[in-house]
C-alpha cells in the first residue's frame, strides 16, 4: 500500500528520518516496521509565526517495495545519426546547454560555441580576479561553461507557473548529479561546489550522443542572407552553418553591439541597479526565525525576500545567498561589479543579497536601444575608479551610514576576498537610486526589526541583474521578428531570469528551431 500524506511538523521531525518515521507510524496507527519507505515529495518552511512549522508532502510505503524513481524519470537521450541536421548554439550557459539537450532529443546535432573556458579552467581565472584584480574578458564569473550561474548559489527557484517544464529541468539536473532534494524543496539550490560537476556531466551527455562543444570560441559575426540567419563566424574566421540559437547571457555586450551594427532590431529593457548587502548570517537567522538562538540544529540558513515601492519604482532583494560570499563579477577590465554565491551547505557566517531599484527605459534619456547598457557601464566604471589601486577592491559602507548619508569610519569583516574600502556609496550611485534604497531599507527594517543594522555593509555595485536589452521575437515561432532561423534565447535575449527559466527557454527555442529545420 502507498499512502500520500500532507503534514505540518516541527523541524526536528521534518529533518530527521527516524523522527519522521516515528511520527508517521503514530499518525497512521501502524508500527515503524510496517513502513518500508518514506519519500518526501515537497518540503517548505513556514516561519511566519514564532512556532516554526515545516510543511511536507510524503509518500509512505507500507509493506511494499519503494519506487526506484518516485519523483523523476531520467530522460534517455538517443545517439545522433551521422547525417543529423545541425543547429548552432552561441553560449554554453543554461539556455545553451538545455537547448543542446533538447536538440539531441529531437534528432538534431547541436554545435555549441562558447567564448569562455570549461568549468575547471575557469577556476584559475576566477582566482586571479580575487588575487590581483585582473579580469579575462572571455573567462570570468559571467563567461565560460555553464554561464553566470555555474559559480553562484545555483538557485533553482523560478516564478514560472508551468510546473511541467520546471519539473523537467530539475529532473535533468538531478539526472546529471544534482542532489535529490532539488526535487523536493520549495526554493531548491545546488551550490557552487556541486554545480560545476553537474555542468560537466551535461557536457559529457552532449558529446557522447554526437553533439559538439567548442570552448575559447567567440562568435564575432552572424551570417544573414535575405533576412535569414545562415550561421556564424568566429574570431579565427571559421564559419559554422545552420540555424542560430543566440544564448549569450546578459553580459555579452559585444553581441549587442554586433546586432546594432547589422541593423538587427533590439529594444532597451528595464533593469535593476543597486548594491550587494551583507549581514551576519546569525542575525538573519534570528530575524527570520523569530528566536535569539537563530536556526538551531535542524533548520537551514535563513533566507529573506524583500519588496516595496518607493517613488513609483520597485525596491527589492534579488539573488539572496544564505551562508554565502560576495564575489567580483566584472566581465571586462576596468569594471566593478559584484555578485553573490554560496556552497551547497550554505555554511559561511555571512548572508548576502542584491538590493536593487527598478530602472525603466523611460528613466534614462535618449532613444538608443543600448542606453540601459551604457547606464550600467557608467556606474561600473565609477565604482572601479573609486578604488585607489584600480583593482577589484570594492567600495563599501555600513548600512546605517548609508541611510544617514555619511562615510563609515571603519568596516566590519567581510566575505569579499579582493578587499573593501570605505566609500560614500550613496554618492557613487545615482541619487534617484540611493534615495530609494535608503527609504526601502527603513521600510524593510520596520517589517523585519533589526534588518537595518550597523553590522551590515553595502559592497560595490550590483548592475547585472538582467539583460539591458530585449531581442524581439515572434511569440509562436520564437524567430527574431525580422530574421528567420535566428532564435534569441534566455537571459541575454531578455526572456529569462535565472537558471531554470533560462533552461526552460533553451528547451523551447530548441524545439522551435528543430521544428523548422526538420520540416524542410
Amino acid at each position: 500500500m502507498i499512502k500520500e500524506l500532507q503534514l505540518s511538523v516541527s523541524p526536528d521531525i521534518a529533518y530527521d528520518d527516524d523522527n519522521l518515521r516515528q511520527y508517521i507510524s503514530k499518525t497512521l496507527h501502524i508500527t515503524p516496521k510496517d513502513i518500508t519507505g518514506v519519500s518526501v515529495i515537497r518540503r517548505s518552511i513556514d516561519a511566519r509565526q514564532r512556532q516554526i512549522k515545516v510543511n511536507l508532502v510524503v509518500k509512505v510505503y507500507i509493506n511494499e517495495q519503494p519506487e526506484k524513481h518516485p519523483l523523476a524519470t531520467p530522460i534517455d537521450y538517443p545517439a545522433l545519426p551521422t547525417d543529423a541536421p545541425q543547429c548552432i548554439i552561441v553560449g554554453a550557459g543554461p539556455g545553451g546547454l538545455f537547448a543542446a539537450l533538447r536538440l539531441i532529443e529531437l534528432g538534431v546535432k547541436p554545435i555549441v560555441l562558447e567564448r569562455g573556458k570549461d568549468v575547471d579552467s575557469r577556476r584559475k581565472d576566477l582566482a586571479e580576479i580575487a588575487r590581483s584584480g585582473k579580469v579575462d574578458s572571455d573567462s570570468n564569473y559571467c563567461f565560460g561553461e555553464g554561464g553566470a550561474g555555474t559559480y553562484s548559489d545555483g538557485k533553482l527557484f523560478t516564478r514560472s507557473k508551468k510546473r511541467g517544464p520546471v519539473d523537467k529541468i530539475l529532473t535533468i539536473l538531478y539526472q546529471h548529479g544534482a542532489q535529490h532534494n532539488i526535487l523536493i524543496e520549495t526554493h531548491p539550490h545546488i551550490g557552487t561546489d556541486r554545480l560545476p560537476e553537474v555542468i560537466k556531466a551535461i557536457r559529457n551527455t552532449i558529446l557522447s550522443k554526437g553533439g559538439e562543444i567548442h570552448f575559447n570560441t567567440r562568435v564575432t559575426d552572424i551570417i544573414v542572407d535575405n533576412f535569414e540567419a545562415k550561421g556564424v563566424i568566429t574570431t579565427d574566421g571559421t564559419e559554422y552553418l545552420g540555424p542560430v540559437i543566440l544564448a549569450t547571457g546578459h553580459s555579452a555586450r559585444d553581441i549587442y553591439n554586433l546586432l546594432v551594427t547589422k541593423n538587427i532590431k533590439l529594444d532597451a529593457k528595464g533593469i535593476a541597479v543597486g548594491v550587494r548587502l551583507e549581514h551576519p548570517q546569525q542575525l538573519i537567522d534570528q530575524i527570520r526565525y523569530h528566536r535569539p538562538e537563530g536556526r538551531g540544529k535542524y533548520l537551514p540558513a535563513a533566507e529573506y525576500s524583500m519588496l516595496t515601492r518607493v517613488d513609483n519604482r520597485a525596491v527589492y532583494s534579488f539573488c539572496m545567498c544564505p551562508g554565502g560570499v560576495v564575489v567580483p563579477a566584472a566581465s571586462a577590465p576596468e569594471e566593478m561589479v559584484v555578485n553573490g554565491m554560496s556552497s551547497s551547505a550554505r555554511g559561511s557566517r555571512w548572508a548576502n543579497s542584491a538590493m536593487v531599484v527598478e530602472i525603466l527605459p523611460e528613466d534614462i534619456p535618449g532613444d538608443s536601444p543600448l542606453r540601459m547598457m551604457e547606464f550600467q557601464k557608467e556606474i561600473e566604471k565609477r565604482f572601479y575608479e573609486d578604488s585607489s589601486t584600480l583593482t577589484q577592491n570594492a567600495p563599501a559602507q555600513r548600512m546605517t551610514d548609508f541611510v544617514k548619508s555619511k562615510l563609515s569610519k571603519d568596516l566590519p569583516a567581510t566575505s569579499y576576498a579582493p578587499g573593501i574600502h570605505s566609500a560614500r556609496i550613496d554618492e557613487l550611485l545615482p541619487q534617484f537610486i540611493s534615495t530609494r534604497l535608503q527609504k526601502g531599507f527603513q521600510e524593510f527594517d520596520y517589517k523585519n526589526h533589526g534588518f537595518l543594522s550597523n553590522d551590515a555593509i553595502l559592497i560595490g555595485n550590483e548592475t547585472r541583474t538582467s539583460s539591458p536589452v530585449r531581442i524581439p521575437r515572434d511569440k509562436d515561432s520564437l524567430n527574431h521578428l525580422e530574421i528567420k532561423n535566428l532564435f534569441p534565447c534566455g537571459e541575454g535575449a531578455g526572456y529569462a531570469g535565472g537558471i531554470v527559466s533560462a533552461a526552460i527557454d533553451g528547451d523551447r527555442c530548441a524545439t522551435a528551431a528543430a521544428q523548422q529545420l526538420l520540416s524542410h
